[in-house]
């Protein structure tokens, strides 16, 4: 059977909604996605605002409660039916997210066992036929095939192969 690796933020759990809203609670202004389109949200906010945002990602509960990806659960689904999946976050950037993505990861996606999440630094340390990650860095050194998953700040790259979202990941690997 072959096996899939797929990235936790920005391809099945939505990270750029939770800084959006955090931002407008702090701010009183919301980022819109097409302002982010080929930026990092610190390209776009205020100078004095870019601490705040750093700091948003190193604070516990950031990663709890997210949104998930439309479609990812069923399509994750239907593809552990043919593969075997395997959740590889690169959590050791930011230590207070363990226990909320592991819970998250409970609740939302309750057919991949615990033994299958991967909280790790350097995916090239993982063996998979494919990785699904919103960051090419991630494919370096990883001796798969790397699929990007489109984000804001990733649509100037050039990579193959791309996809949009679940629709088209479930057309590529079903």
């Amino acid at each position: 059977m072959k096996r899939i690796a797929i990235d936790m933020d920005e391809v099945i759990a939505d990270a750029y909604l939770r800084i959006i809203d955090w931002y407008e609670r702090d701010f009183s202004r919301r980022i819109s996605l097409e302002e982010l389109q080929g930026k990092s949200f610190i390209d776009v906010v205020l100078p004095e605002h870019r601490g705040k945002i750093r700091e948003y990602l190193h604070t516990d509960g950031f990663f709890k409660d997210m949104a998930v990806i439309p479609d990812s659960q069923e399509v994750i689904f239907e593809l552990s039916k043919k593969y075997e999946i395997f959740i590889t976050t690169a959590a050791m950037e930011f230590p207070t997210s363990f226990v909320h993505k592991y819970e998250w990861m409970k609740a939302h996606f309750p057919f991949i066992p615990w033994t299958h999440i991967v909280f790790c630094g350097d995916k090239s340390i993982i063996h998979a036929d494919y990785l699904i990650d919103d960051r090419s860095r991630h494919f370096k050194g990883f001796t798969g095939q790397g699929i990007l998953f489109t984000s804001p700040h990733n649509v100037h790259e050039t990579w193959t192969p791309r996809v949009n979202n679940w629709q088209e990941v479930a057309a590529l690997l079903l």
